[in-house]
């Protein structure tokens, strides 16, 4: 009897061997999903921290670049501010020309109605006999005397 008794204490061990292989099986493949589940989530975040990283590069190289544009934007407003300053001043000095040459011009008249007619009659008699003496100057021809005599 002992035999049989050894024998079925034996097919227990056994069974209970299988059962605690699969047992050990299944929790190791249990483990295995936990692990690649938990790497799965690593990467995830791995690549959410990334996405930001680049996210914030972007964002200073615009600002960086709205900078730029600023500083250029700053410095093109000043340099047509200064030309339209020199533009005015140019403007300015052209109408102070004019000022003067109307008032020059109104002078001369203001001048040439006071004057009497006897007085317009006489500068029109100097003006007359000057341009007659430049006509007889420039007529005049000198006659080289020859020496040959």
């Amino acid at each position: 009897m002992l035999v049989a008794g050894c024998g079925s204490a034996s097919s227990a061990g056994s069974g209970g061997t299988s059962a605690g292989a699969a047992a050990e099986a299944a929790e190791r493949n249990e483990e295995a999903a936990t692990l690649k589940r938990e790497e799965a989530a690593e990467a995830e975040k791995d690549r959410e921290l990334l996405a930001q990283i680049e996210a914030k590069k972007r964002e200073e190289a615009a600002e960086v670049k709205a900078k730029k544009t600023e500083r250029s934007a700053v410095a093109k407003a000043k340099k047509l501010a200064q030309e339209a300053k020199e533009a005015k001043k140019r403007i300015e000095a052209a109408e102070k020309r004019l000022k003067a040459s109307e008032r020059a011009l109104k002078e001369a008249a203001e001048k040439k109605k006071s004057e009497t007619p006897l007085e317009r009659e006489r500068a029109a008699r100097r003006t007359r006999e000057a341009e007659r003496k430049n006509a007889a100057e420039s007529q005049t021809v000198t006659i080289p005397q020859s020496s040959a005599g």
